[in-house]
Parts: structure tokens; C-alpha cells; sequence
């Protein structure tokens, strides 16, 4: 047993951050899912840029899509929705044997919406009805705008992944519009079984802060996952949850996200081992993945109360961190580097149909 094993039998479920289609076809996704304990995939528009730009790989299905009057972004949401589809088909049976509360795959919404609350809602809803799957969530950013969408897709019944969440008062703003949503559907005789993730992201926070003095460096990332975590619980516990949960609901889980390293000042596997945590989810990137199956450690799970990390973030603050300051920098920066890379994307797109439509 290795130790993405030793981490699902700790009720931490272990999804992929990646796609690509040669995992798709080559039969690696499907060996991860039967010996790594993988259940579920996570992806984002830099994820799919680096994708589409390698190689051949996704020529035949760009010449496929790219019909009369097709824009790139529709040919690549078309393309897209395949890889989606079938890592979802491959998630099917964990989607199943969980009750369907795991086993699910990600699409986003197009950066461009982040600002933009009806977009968000119809684009949303779009790519729900297109990849026709109970197991893909469709992932809307925490932004202010996000959370006005977020609300109305879950009363709508369309299962959301929420993104670039980066403080615990990102959270819990998500966290709210989903009980909102959940409620709404309540009020209006509908079953509040709506699935849901909120995507902490986490490394990112300490490459923004590599200035701190050594004892506090790299230390910021995982303080936040664990105050985000005594959060977590905090709501699970409420008479607010309790209410929804007698009635049906099923929790919104807490997504351990953006946790590759970004420094060689700690392990390969660092921020999986600190944040192991029962009925959350840890989505890492490939190399974090195949890292933690080969020497992966795990020491126990996030306490409950979230540990010592106020001491922590009580530190780096009087260390000269704005921490509050630096996650809405953090969430406004994430947001633009995923318009980049989609802008990028889509150039790339266009560029390959121009291609193939000469050839």
C-alpha cells in the first residue's frame, strides 16, 4: 500500500490537477485510478494551454470542431468537453460507489467571466447540459460576481467547483452563497443535493512571501489551509449546517488545490503531508501525485481546531505580512494569470485551425 492509499483510507479523497489527452488514451489515467487511489480531476485554463500547445495531440479534434463560423473558444470548449467527458466516464464508478459524492472531473468557465455574474451563470449552465454527465463540476471563481453566480447554479442543481479561494474569508463567502443556493431549493420543494467544492489554493501564498526570515518561510501556506480548515468544521457544526444536513444536504467539501511545491527549501510532498485531513480533497499536479505515491509521509490529519496556526499567522504578521491584503492580491493576480494563459489558449487554437485549414 502506498501512501495516496494510506491518505484515501484517511477519508482524503486524491484527485489529479491535470489532463491531457495522452493520459486519456494511453490507459495511465485509468492504471492511476486502479493503483493510486485517484478518484477524481481538477483542470484550468493554464492546465489545457500546455496541453493543446504540445504536440499533435488535439490536431484531429480541432480539425473536427473547427466547422464554418466556429470561434476558437467554441472549438475549444468543444475539445475540451471531450477530454472532460471521458476522464468523467472514467470516474463513473467512483462517482458511483461514493453516492456521489466523489468521482467527479472539472471544467471552468472562461476566465473572461470572472467579473461577470450573468456570463458566469450562462456559460455555467451551458457546459453543464453540453458534457450531460452527474459527475462534472463546472468551476466558477470565489470573485464578488462568482458568488452571485455560484448561489443561482446551485439552486439551479449544477454541481460547482468553486476556485481561486485563497483565505478563509474566501471561503466562507462561498461557503454562504452555497447555503444560500441549498436553502433556495429547500423553499422552493426541490432536494438540497447539489454537490459542491471550494478550492483553497495554498503554495502560492508562500511564493508570494519568500522574504520572510527562515523560521517563517513557507510556513503561510499551510497556516491558511488550517485556519480554512477549523472554518470548514466550524460551518459543518453550525445549526445552520445541521438543518440543511437532516434535510439532505451534503456538505460543500473543502479542495486542498494548488499544492505543488514552488521552492527546494521543502519536500516534493510537503504540502500533502501537512494538510492531510479527513472528507476533504487534495488535487495535486502530476508530479506531486507520482511524488507522494513513492515517498510520501503522512502524520496525522489538520486537528480540528486548526492547530497553532493563529500563533503562526500571528508571527508573519508582525513580520510585516498584510495577510488579509495579500489574499485579495493573491485572488485578483490568480485571476489574471488564468485570463492569460486562456487568452493564450485560444490563440493557440486559432493558429492550429489556420493551420489545419491550409494543410
Amino acid at each position: 500500500m502506498n501512501a495516496l492509499n494510506r491518505l484515501h483510507e484517511l477519508g482524503q479523497s486524491v484527485w489529479l490537477d491535470n489532463i491531457r489527452r495522452e493520459l486519456l488514451t494511453s490507459g495511465t489515467l485509468a492504471k492511476w485510478i486502479a493503483e493510486l487511489s485517484v478518484t477524481g480531476l481538477t483542470s484550468n485554463p493554464t492546465i489545457f494551454e500546455h496541453a493543446i500547445s504540445q504536440g499533435s495531440d488535439y490536431d484531429a479534434a480541432i480539425r473536427a470542431q473547427a466547422r464554418d463560423g466556429r470561434s476558437p473558444e467554441d472549438v475549444f470548449f468543444a475539445v475540451a468537453l471531450e477530454d472532460i467527458t471521458a476522464a468523467a466516464d472514467l470516474f463513473r464508478s467512483a462517482h458511483e460507489h461514493s453516492a456521489g459524492v466523489d468521482g467527479f472531473v472539472s471544467l471552468e468557465v472562461s476566465p473572461r467571466l470572472a467579473d461577470d455574474a450573468e456570463g458566469t451563470i450562462a456559460e455555467a449552465k451551458r457546459l453543464a447540459a453540453a458534457a450531460k454527465r452527474s459527475n462534472v463540476f463546472i468551476k466558477v471563481p470565489g470573485t464578488a460576481a462568482g458568488l452571485v453566480a455560484i448561489e443561482e447554479l446551485i439552486f439551479a442543481g449544477i454541481p460547482i467547483n468553486v476556485t481561486l479561494l485563497f483565505s478563509r474569508e474566501h471561503y466562507l463567502g462561498c461557503a454562504y452563497a452555497y447555503l444560500k443556493g441549498l436553502e433556495r431549493r429547500i423553499a422552493a420543494g426541490l432536494k438540497p443535493d447539489t454537490a459542491s467544492v471550494a478550492s483553497l489554493f495554498v503554495s502560492r501564498w508562500d511564493g508570494a512571501t519568500q522574504q520572510l526570515p527562515e523560521p517563517l518561510r513557507d510556513k503561510l501556506g499551510v497556516a491558511i489551509g488550517q485556519r480554512t480548515y477549523k472554518a470548514y468544521r466550524d460551518l459543518l457544526a453550525s445549526p445552520r449546517w445541521q438543518m440543511l444536513a437532516r434535510q439532505g444536504a451534503r456538505p460543500q467539501r473543502l479542495l486542498m488545490a494548488s499544492t505543488g511545491t514552488k521552492t527546494k527549501a521543502v519536500p516534493d510532498t510537503y504540502y500533502v503531508t501537512a494538510l492531510a485531513a479527513p472528507n476533504t480533497v487534495n488535487t495535486m499536479p502530476e508530479s506531486t501525485l507520482l511524488a507522494f505515491a513513492d515517498h510520501g509521509e503522512l502524520r496525522g490529519a489538520i486537528p480540528a481546531d486548526g492547530g497553532d496556526c493563529e500563533a503562526v499567522l500571528a508571527q508573519i504578521g508582525k513580520a510585516g505580512v498584510d495577510i488579509d491584503a495579500l489574499g485579495t492580491e493573491l485572488q485578483v493576480k490568480g485571476r489574471d494569470a488564468f485570463v492569460t494563459s486562456f487568452d493564450s489558449l485560444l490563440a493557440r487554437v486559432a493558429a492550429k485551425m489556420q493551420a489545419l485549414r491550409a494543410a
